[in-house]
């Protein structure tokens, strides 16, 4: 018991290593997050103003898709613009309470953006299975309050999982191996049982998500079911490719994720780990816009509205 008080150290600060050590990979990872930053950025911007502009992208769809838009923005710049910038002055610090507000920010982040696909799932259930009352079901303040729910619960997620990690006490040294402060790497610092809340906490979060995934399985599955009853071959394709983008990012925020649990394994720095972290933290918000919205008509004229004809040849 001596022991274990006399380890118990209160950090200042955390030191970030999800870097490899050679140089030139430092360079050509903090160049690749560099880039996708950008592109994340400029795509997610484009969506918000398009959507915002034009008065022929005002369905709950397109209200939808710019609070996605908007929590890619805040998620990617949450952690990526840190690294890049310990990586430039070729630092590896970041203090007690940035540590804090980073766990903190990607969470309520993400479970708001589970969240707010939820809301889209069931966006797409009434449009398919009850056109006749998709106006009624998903009005204007209905929209504004789902989007509201979806926000809120995940400040609620984000603040329950800061505390629960930094409620521990951490012993040994303050070394994280990853390029932002993330729960896994966090708790292998903890002291040994100080962890037993977070792991409860995560536990229920999962039960809760899984049961939100299954509400998501159901609505597709009557999906599915009112389109192989369309009688049109033609039908059914139009119908089946306005669902198409919305299970894309769905199976790319899972898989994400679910990788990001196995590159938590790691204990110390590797390329394998920078490659998985970049899965999860860059990709989904830098392919959303491409996925979404690049490839739906209605939003390439808006962009042509706005921008021109030049717009349209690099989409």
């Amino acid at each position: 018991m001596a022991d274990t008080v006399a380890n118990t150290t209160e950090y200042m600060e955390f030191l970030l290593m999800g870097y490899p050590d050679e140089q030139v990979l430092q360079t050509l990872c903090a160049t690749l997050f560099f880039l996708l930053y950008l592109a994340a950025l400029v795509g997610n911007l484009l969506i918000i103003t398009v959507t915002t502009v034009d008065k022929h992208l005002q369905s709950p769809l397109y209200f939808f898709l710019k609070n996605l838009s908007l929590i890619d923005i805040c998620y990617i710049s949450v952690t990526v613009p840190k690294s890049i910038m310990n990586s430039a002055t070729n630092t590896h610090s970041i203090t007690f309470l940035g540590c804090v507000l980073q766990v903190f920010c990607v969470i309520f982040l993400a479970g708001s953006e589970f969240a707010l696909l939820l809301v889209m799932s069931y966006d797409r259930y009434a449009a398919i299975c009850f056109p006749l009352h998709y106006e009624a079901i998903m009005s204007k303040d209905a929209c504004v309050q789902m989007v509201a729910a979806a926000w809120l619960s995940g400040c609620v997620y984000g603040s329950v999982h800061a505390t629960g990690t930094f409620s521990v006490r951490f012993c040994g040294p303050n070394v994280v191996y990853q390029f932002f402060c993330d729960i896994p790497s966090l708790l292998r610092l903890a002291c040994f049982g100080d962890e037993i809340l977070e792991y409860v906490f995560i536990i229920t979060s999962c039960c809760f998500a899984f049961v939100c995934f299954i509400l998501m399985v159901i609505s597709y599955v009557h999906i599915f079911t009112i389109i192989l009853r369309i009688p049109s071959t033609q039908g059914r394709f139009k119908t089946f490719s306005t669902c198409v983008p919305h299970l894309t990012v769905v199976t790319l925020f899972l898989s994400s994720g679910f990788v990001a649990y196995l590159g938590s394994t790691a204990k110390s720095p590797s390329s394998l780990n920078v490659f998985m972290s970049v899965f999860y933290s860059l990709l989904p918000p830098s392919l959303n816009p491409v996925i979404y919205s690049f490839r739906n008509s209605d939003v390439k004229v808006a962009l042509h509205n706005i921008f021109g004809e030049k717009m349209i040849t690099y989409l």
